[in-house]
């Protein structure tokens, strides 16, 4: 596949906002309307063991925001793609997706198997049809979540008015940004990778093992998405008591365990 901003070979490359440590790779994605400041209360957990790389996703941080961009998890993933390619790493590394982060590494991972030694997905919004789901309630709450997705999408000026509210009361500072800069990356993002997106089924085809780590407060969730992929051989799921989306100081300890 040729990419309409990238001249004749692969993908824009993304912004590598932190490389520390020694030891084995751990890499860290975060989340849409994020940056690599979500790892904030993680990265401190991992250095002394590990060399640990955060980078920030396509159209957010410091990353590139090319023009023809449609944010969809195949972009996003190509994207990661070249950018690890770049850092021509010699052995398999931990790849760590926190939200919209976690349906991009599940997709690079059932795309390249080779070079990931285990995926950990923090606190993943595994969405899917809302028929899909069995149970009446799993039904309601997954149409609820599209259409609150489909409110913030149309309506910019309530949408950066909560960032900025939600960003003060945060325990991690600049955390959540949505801005003028980000805004078509965040909306088309949003539409065309968490809306739209095929996690479950790339979380299939992910042939090392899978760590789902996940708060049980978190507002975001989908428990029957994570339900359908708990039942497959290669994940594991651990939930966190008193924890939310945000990678705080509990939900941070976890991680560093499970990545071990």
């Amino acid at each position: 596949m040729r990419w309409p901003w990238s001249g004749e070979r692969g993908a824009p490359l993304l912004h590598v906002a932190l490389d520390e440590g020694e030891g084995p790779v751990v890499i860290l994605v975060h989340g849409i309307a994020s940056s690599s400041v979500t790892f904030q209360k993680l990265v401190p957990r991992l250095t002394d063991a590990h060399r640990v790389i955060a980078l920030d996703i396509l159209g957010f941080g410091e990353s590139p925001s090319p023009a023809h961009a449609t944010y969809t998890i195949d972009e996003h993933a190509r994207a990661l793609w070249a950018t690890i390619r770049s850092l021509r790493l010699t052995a398999p590394f931990v790849l760590v997706g926190h939200s919209l982060g976690g349906l991009i590494a599940s997709r690079y991972a059932a795309d390249h198997p080779e070079g990931v030694a285990k995926l950990v997905l923090v606190s993943p919004p595994i969405y899917l049809p809302s028929k899909a789901f069995g149970a009446t309630r799993d039904r309601a709450a997954m149409d609820a979540y599209l259409r609150l997705y489909e409110y913030l999408r149309e309506n910019q000026r309530f949408t950066m008015g909560a960032a900025r509210a939600l960003n003060r009361l945060s325990p991690i500072r600049d955390v959540l940004q949505v801005s003028e800069s980000n805004w078509t990356a965040f909306t088309l993002s949003m539409q065309n990778a968490v809306e739209s997106q095929t996690s479950v089924s790339d979380i299939a085809r992910v042939r090392v093992p899978v760590e789902i780590v996940y708060g049980k407060l978190d507002p975001f969730l989908m428990p029957g998405g994570i339900q359908i992929v708990s039942t497959m051989r290669h994940v594991t799921v651990h939930p966190v008591d008193a924890s939310d989306h945000l990678l705080r100081k509990r939900l941070a300890k976890t991680v560093a365990k499970v990545v071990g």
